[in-house]
This record gives structure tokens, sequence and C-alpha cells, in this order.
């Protein structure tokens, strides 16, 4: 089974925030894929479904970003679901905006949400990076917790789209291909220069 972990807060006052662009594209994946109702499960959010034959479960922790560990272990440790098989999808400050990568361990990069999950898992689970871009040292912590500026929205969509379009090849482990087909999309969509382009609110 593939554990597709999405970081955010939960709650309807950060729904839209930078921050939760994770949650963003877990849903997408799940109503893309046809995943079962949503309930609560593992201190979190949890749909079961399939994605390219490949049993699935959707996670949004309800344990706010800092604690997401403790859903992800428990969710892991109930389906033995190895570190492979785990893939985190959360904001990334230095990609720019639109812009995706994808990566198996490596430093966190001060997000709270991976320090956490590898605290209680380890640190060589998979993680998508979705780029929303760096506002400066300073102001980065109004800036992930506030919302995406309308102007921002059509390149967060076209992303979260191209994401769960492609989710049969995260879910395949061809994480190159994955990465390649979204970029792919991105570009069609005219979102080539977002990085440029997306920081405006």
């Amino acid at each position: 089974m593939l554990l597709l972990v999405g970081l955010g807060n939960p709650g309807p006052k950060y729904s839209g925030n930078r921050h939760n662009i994770g949650f963003m594209a877990i849903d997408r994946i799940a109503s893309a894929h046809g995943f079962g109702p949503w309930r609560t499960r593992f201190q979190s959010d949890v749909a079961e479904g399939a994605i390219g034959g490949v049993k699935a479960l959707a996670m949004k922790p309800r344990t706010y970003m800092n604690e997401s560990g403790r859903a992800v272990v428990e969710a892991s440790r109930f389906y033995k679901i190895g570190l492979p098989d785990i893939v985190a999808l959360h904001d990334e400050l230095d990609l720019a905006p639109g812009k995706l990568r994808v990566k198996t361990g490596g430093g966190n990069a001060g997000h709270n949400g991976l320090r956490s999950i590898t605290a209680h898992i380890g640190n060589d689970y998979r993680r998508v990076r979705l780029g929303i871009g760096h506002p400066g040292r300073d102001a980065v912590l109004a800036y992930v917790l506030n919302d995406f500026g309308k102007s921002e929205m059509a390149w967060v969509d076209a992303l979260t789209d191209a994401v769960a379009i492609a989710a049969d090849l995260l879910a395949a482990g061809e994480d190159n291909s994955f990465q390649n087909k979204v970029h792919l999309r991105m570009e069609a969509a005219g979102f080539g220069e977002v990085g440029r382009l997306g920081q405006q609110t």
C-alpha cells in the first residue's frame, strides 16, 4: 500500500494558506482517482482508493503541521508500510511558485512537518516538493500562513491538477517520469514561466 500524506493545518482558517498546498494536492488526487469518502482515522482525515492499480491511503493529518509525524507513524505501523511507499506532499519555499521536485530523504530545510515525520519514522521517505516561492527570511511565517492571492490560484489549480493526473507514475515509483509529466503539463497550461510571475498576491 502507498501512503500519500498531504501536509497542512486542519480547519477552514487555514484551508487557503500557502502552507496547505499539500492538502490541496491530496484532495485533487483523491477526487481524480475516485477514492472512497473521507473519514477520521489515525488522527487524520483519510480516504482509501487505488492509483494505477496500486492501493493507496490519502491522509491529511489533523495534528497540525508541527506534529504530522504522529499521524504518519500510526498509519504506517497499522498497514506495515515501509519508507519507500510513504510520500509526503508539501509546500517548498526554496522552489519557484508552480515548480515541483521529487526526492527521497535529504534535509528538511526548516519545514516543521517534515521534521516531525523524520523524527517518528526516519528520513528516507519520498517527498513531493510543491514550490510556493520565498518571500525573504524575515517574512516566512506570515507568508506561509496567509492565503494564496487571487492571481496565484490559476497556477495552484494547474499544479494540483497536474499532480493528480500524473499520480499513477508516482504510485508506480517512477518519480522522475512523474516530475517530468507534471512539468510538461504546466508548460502546456501556460505556466512554464510561473516562477517569475506567480508571487503576486
